[in-house]
């Protein structure tokens, strides 16, 4: 990764995105998206670690791969059709880590980046690059940011089913709130069900201010974001 205008610091927040090239789809199918977040835990490592020998080959589940230490904390994450979020921060110093004139976000980032571009490319046949240059990234430096930006993660697939629910607000809450807990690929399950998947190791929420005391504080943002229209 080059040179960033706002350099990755530990113990920072930061919202990271990317889109696919000219708005292009980065996941087709449901086992892109199961890749997608297998790279998210499994990359997480600072391990010499490959996909097909360490857990194809002996038939592991990902979410059982012994990581040790891992790079970064993960806060939250969505995948949507064109791109993908993630809430992430290094608020540790690492004895493994020996590259001090290199972020460890940027190097967490260019493994999964890396690793699914390959996988895509393989798969369907294609050269060249999947992202619209490199990863974006958004420093989060107050709470009501941070806080705002758990639910406009968590609450990104319901473009899907209303592209214009932010302007136009819900018309049917039930729905949306059903739509999100049918949707597979964020951590939105992880809040609401804590430890109910094996995906919900991909988080490593102790690391992150607590900004829900209880699940039902969480459900109470989510649905007072969905109800914002009616409050105006």
């Amino acid at each position: 990764m080059s040179n960033r205008k706002i350099p990755f610091i530990d113990g920072e927040y930061y919202h990271i995105y990317s889109r696919g090239n000219s708005k292009q789809k980065i996941f087709l199918s449901k086992e892109d998206y199961d890749y997608f977040i297998k790279c998210l835990y499994c990359r997480n490592t600072y391990k010499s670690f490959r996909f097909r020998d360490d857990i194809v080959k002996w038939g592991i589940n990902a979410f059982d791969f012994d990581r040790g230490e891992i790079i970064v904390s993960i806060g939250a994450w969505v995948l949507m059709p064109n791109h993908f979020h993630i809430y992430i921060t290094t608020n540790h110093k690492s004895d493994l880590w020996k590259e001090e004139k290199k972020s460890r976000i940027s190097e967490f980032m260019r493994k999964v980046l890396t690793a699914y571009v390959k996988y895509f490319n393989a798969k369907y046949k294609r050269t060249g690059g999947l992202f619209e240059g490199k990863f974006k990234s958004t420093h989060i430096k107050k709470d009501n940011q941070a806080k705002y930006l758990f639910s406009y993660i968590h609450l990104n697939p319901i473009k899907l089913i209303d592209s214009k629910w932010k302007e136009q607000g819900i018309k049917n809450v039930k729905k949306a709130l059903d739509f999100l807990n049918n949707y597979k690929w964020s951590s939105y399950h992880d809040y609401i069900n804590p430890g109910h998947r094996k995906e919900s190791k991909i988080l490593d929420i102790k690391n992150f201010p607590k900004y829900f005391d209880k699940i039902k504080d969480f459900n109470r943002e989510i649905i007072s974001w969905l109800r914002y229209k009616d409050q105006i």
